[in-house]
């Protein structure tokens, strides 16, 4: 595997894990707040982005590649409200967005067919997670602090469930 992508992508799997781990901080913050849907919701956003970096990692090993823990930045623990939440996810979500692009710019310079294959997966799913927590946000504003409308939303993301891509390695 060509150096340049397998430290790209090791960079990739440390962004997927803080993801996983910003997201634990947030279950805990609407978990205190009682907002258990909230906090549901953001349970399974973190298990689809230990998926994630479970994919980086098992992709990195296939193409004969080594893998390289780095340490995690620590996540914020607090937010001013659950629409101030939301929006920082929304931020966040950006941000990978823009990091997935970036792996396939370089795969495309570097010629690395398979990893530009790969990663078509995480372009689409990019534009999911934007448009879901977008929807939230929007959500939230409608409502505007509203106690039934946040307790409404709060039910409704209660319903959230996870299924690993077909593929996907299994997190134990």
């Amino acid at each position: 595997m060509n150096k340049t992508i397998e430290e790209a992508l090791n960079k990739q799997i440390n962004a997927e894990l803080y993801s996983s781990y910003l997201y634990y901080s947030m279950s805990a913050y609407f978990h205190s707040l009682n907002l258990e849907g909230m906090a549901t919701w953001m349970k399974v956003q973190t298990a689809e982005e230990m998926t994630h970096a479970a994919m980086f990692n098992d992709y990195l090993l296939e193409r004969g590649g080594k893998v390289k823990m780095t340490a995690i930045d620590a996540p914020e623990t607090e937010w001013a409200s659950p629409l101030a939440a939301f929006e920082a996810i929304y931020e966040h979500e950006q941000k990978v967005t823009g990091l997935i692009n970036h792996l396939v710019d370089l795969a495309i310079k570097e010629s690395d067919h398979a990893t530009n294959a790969f990663l078509q997966w995480f372009v689409s799913e990019q534009v999911e997670e934007e448009a879901s927590a977008d929807g939230i946000v929007q959500k939230l504003k409608l409502v505007a602090g509203h106690g039934s409308g946040l307790f409404m939303i709060d039910q409704q993301l209660a319903t959230r469930t996870y299924t690993a891509p077909p593929n996907a390695p299994s997190i134990p």
